[in-house]
């Protein structure tokens, strides 16, 4: 059975944290296997918070992505004041964190770069090491494991706040060893410690740790979605729907200029394992194509093992561009509070990927490049391990 920081934690509470002034940096999927949340667990053990801190999506997780701002609140059951990290700041402020003595974090991060739960996580660290705080990662399970790794390593002329790290989009690390990374290696440097789980092995996914699972974020409502998710993420910088305003969000793409029959021939003979490609249609209650037919795939995994995401939606990628060449559009910024960069190029982390594909690379060519980056990235890596 996998236990994990949290639970750790409040099975043996060190009796200084009874004492100290406490702040928490967590949102609604912070929760205990009995399903309570980490505050009150907290709080039922005697531990004062002060403060909560909550990142992209708000403490409820209610809000879209990409600059839907959440607005500081309180809440109603604690009267603790909720202050968000991702608004007008998306760092907490030095005289807040002065007056606490430690931040705990306990976020689920579903295992691929862009996703910002990370970056929150580290922009606290450095505010914490100019004002002396110590920080607690409360360690979750990578939902996509810890050993398959994919995807080109982030570039560092397009860092981010949806890539902070010099790690690929399926990096196969804990929210606490990427964090390990991030004060070890990227400078943003505290006094760290993280809790690490009981029982978590790098080989398991998210359905073998015997955990309930309760979404991050708004479209993140499964462990499905978090499978797909490193590759899917790219159509946010494309005018190709990614599923938001859809029940699927990231198992499908699609646009009402596809056509999937075409797409299909131009993919015949690249090996995607893992998944089947699916036509067809939906028609997106908000977001991109709004109430109009879109016509695509739905990705069906058929093997989790042998999935390969991001390389998997790069092809899909790939197709559409030497199909519908006059009618597809890369989106323009801002995204994610980058103002002057492609929203695809701060996605896939180099601009490279962009212009390869654009010159109708193949993405086996492409896949091939990132390779040395990737040995690279796994000798860094080791630095920071904590499970086997």
């Amino acid at each position: 059975m996998v236990k994990i920081g949290c639970e750790i934690l409040i099975e043996n509470m060190p009796r200084w944290l009874k004492r100290a002034r406490v702040g928490l940096l967590a949102n609604q999927a912070s929760i205990l296997r009995d399903f309570r949340h980490v505050k009150d667990a907290l709080m039922q053990e005697g531990v004062h918070l002060e403060v909560l801190f909550t990142p992209q999506h708000g403490f409820w997780g209610d809000k879209q992505a990409n600059m839907d701002e959440s607005p500081d609140d309180v809440d109603p059951a604690t009267r603790i004041p909720i202050l968000s990290l991702y608004s007008e700041r998306r760092e907490p402020p030095e005289e807040i964190m002065r007056r606490i003595d430690i931040l705990l974090i306990d976020l689920q991060d579903v295992g691929t770069r862009v996703y910002t739960f990370a970056a929150t996580a580290a922009l606290c660290m450095k505010v914490a090491g100019k004002t002396s705080t110590r920080v607690m990662v409360l360690d979750r399970p990578n939902p996509l494991g810890g050993e398959e790794i994919e995807g080109n390593v982030l570039n560092g002329e397009f860092e981010s706040f949806v890539g902070l790290f010099p790690v690929p989009m399926r990096h196969g690390l804990t929210l606490g060893e990427l964090m390990l990374l991030a004060n070890e290696v990227c400078g943003f440097s505290c006094d760290l410690e993280v809790v690490p789980m009981k029982g978590w092995k790098r080989r398991f996914l998210f359905p073998d740790c015997n955990l309930p699972w309760v979404l991050p974020s708004p479209n993140m409502p499964t462990f499905l979605t978090s499978l797909v998710y490193p590759g899917q993420v790219i159509w946010e910088g494309t005018n190709v729907s990614e599923g938001r305003g859809t029940t699927v969000p990231f198992e499908v793409m699609g646009a009402p200029f596809v056509n999937t029959g075409a797409l299909k021939e131009k993919l015949e003979g690249i090996d995607m394992p893992g998944v089947h490609l699916r036509p067809t249609g939906f028609r997106p209650t908000f977001d991109k194509w709004a109430g109009e037919l879109c016509r695509g795939f739905q990705l069906h995994v058929t093997d989790s093992g042998k999935l390969k995401p991001y390389f998997t939606s790069l092809s899909l990628l790939w197709a559409v561009l030497q199909v519908h060449g006059d009618d597809f559009r890369w989106l323009p910024p801002p995204y994610e509070y980058e103002f002057k960069k492609l929203p695809i190029d701060i996605i896939t982390g180099d601009d490279l990927v962009r212009k390869r594909l654009e010159a109708g690379e193949h993405p086996r060519e492409i896949e091939h490049q990132w390779q040395e980056g990737v040995e690279r990235y796994l000798d860094l890596r080791e630095k920071v391990l904590i499970y086997c």
